[in-house]
């Protein structure tokens, strides 16, 4: 990043970094070996879904565990995330996102009309992919995206896409569940959605701040996703909102898990059933 006015930064007293912020000890962990097993029987499949449904009313985030994506197509990718982004600012303004694309690199995003201290690389799942105009549904004009791509790291393309795919098939199980919860068929939730067409990654990198007594990597925010499947690296920084103390709540990192976030999409289609996270 540029140096930038620290005035920019500055977030309301009430959203700066705490001391006080809790340890995330209570944030669930899902075990999703029911259904990525070869033999899964019927009885733990049914407390799976139990579990979830219970998660999302309560917390809207939870962890996952034996998910089936493997550990290498991660390694892989923050490796070649962590490349990326220790090029100089030039390179990286190389493949800046514009108004042609939401891909590509951005570093001056807004959250609640205050910077946030971060980078971002931003990859649709489908090429090309293809949007609406206009929110109508009688005007059946779309515009056609792409990504970009930078030239270094090597294969950060291929790296990116194998990972989608994982991605997405663990978000459509997941959706499977969180049908089942509500007593849906497991594919309910599929139908609004297509495959590819509807997904994209982000790489996100906070580098050292040097105001960060006033300053957050990314302000309190809701996703506007359906899901939201996020790894982190060995330094923690994630908070969650909890449900009934209102409190932040530190994540930390735990190698292998991945975190997930129930967004304002689902809610848009269940907004009697569940708690979304924050």
């Amino acid at each position: 990043m540029e140096e930038e006015d620290q005035a920019l930064f500055i977030q309301e007293p009430q959203h700066r970094p705490s001391v006080s912020t809790m340890e995330a000890q209570g944030i669930p962990v899902i075990d999703l070996s029911p259904v990525t097993s070869s033999n899964p029987s019927i009885s733990s499949i049914d407390a799976l879904v139990k579990e979830i449904g219970s998660v999302c009313k309560e917390w809207g985030f939870f962890q996952v565990t034996n998910h089936g994506v493997p550990l290498s197509l991660r390694q892989n990718l923050l490796e070649a995330s962590k490349n990326f982004f220790s090029q100089s600012l030039q390179e990286k303004k190389k493949v800046s996102r514009d108004e042609s694309s939401p891909s590509g690199y951005y570093d001056t995003e807004l959250t609640r009309n205050v910077r946030d201290w971060k980078e971002v690389f931003d990859f649709l799942a489908k090429e090309p992919t293809f949007f609406p105009v206009i929110a109508d549904e009688l005007d059946d004009r779309v515009t056609q995206l792409s990504n970009k791509s930078p030239q270094h790291p090597s294969h950060f393309r291929d790296i990116i896409q194998e990972y989608i795919e994982e991605m997405e098939k663990l978000a459509f199980k997941l959706m499977e569940l969180i049908a089942m919860s509500l007593g849906l068929q497991p594919k309910r939730l599929e139908e609004f959605f297509m495959r590819g067409q509807t997904s994209l990654i982000r790489l996100n990198y906070y580098p050292p701040c040097p105001f960060p007594h006033i300053a957050l990597g990314v302000g309190p925010h809701k996703d506007e996703s359906a899901l939201t499947i996020l790894a982190q690296d060995e330094v923690e920084g994630l908070e969650v909102k909890h449900k009934t103390h209102q409190e932040w709540v530190r994540v930390k990192p735990t190698p292998n898990d991945y975190i997930i976030n129930v967004g304002d999409i689902i809610q848009v289609q269940l907004p009697q059933n569940f708690n979304f996270g924050m």
